[in-house]
């Protein structure tokens, strides 16, 4: 890059007074400082989309990867499975089925049917009545007409 010293930037500075003007100057200053900004932005832009980019190469030589490592896994487990049923086929034909025991029936599950007509609230009524939570609502009139001193006579 650019190798700007202090004197380099003075003399820059001062070339700039003597051309632009001091009237204009702070506003070319400006200028220039929002073009170099964009600039910044527009270069950091690129090296993040570069960064992202190489960032998703890595991750599709990693799923590829993985991939064939399951596919082993499946194809061992496979033959594993099938060895196993060769060496354990009943000899004079009889199948595995005709000596096992036939299985228990499950029963079927049934959804709970919810009584949408009663109100179910999140907090259980046993711990609002062990921790003194109010369960009811008082209208203005009757939270007056509780909390107010009587009268005696």
């Amino acid at each position: 890059m650019l190798d700007l010293g202090i004197e380099k930037m003075a003399l820059i500075g001062v070339v700039a007074l003597i051309v632009i003007g001091p009237e204009k100057l702070p506003r070319v200053a400006r200028t220039v400082g929002t073009l170099l900004g964009k600039a910044q932005r527009y270069v950091n832009d690129v090296k993040a989309e570069v960064n992202r980019s190489m960032e998703l190469d890595e991750l599709r030589k990693m799923k590829t990867t993985v991939e064939d490592a399951a596919r082993d896994v499946e194809q061992n487990i496979h033959s594993g499975v099938s060895d196993l049923e060769k060496q354990f086929s009943t000899p004079a034909g009889e199948t595995l089925s005709a000596l096992a025991e036939p299985e228990p029936v499950m029963p079927v599950y049934k959804h709970p049917r919810k009584n949408w007509r009663l109100k179910q609230g999140a907090t259980p009524q046993w711990y609002k009545s062990r921790n003194g939570v109010r369960t009811k609502a008082l209208s203005g009139a009757a939270r007056v007409a509780r909390y107010r001193p009587h009268k005696v006579s």
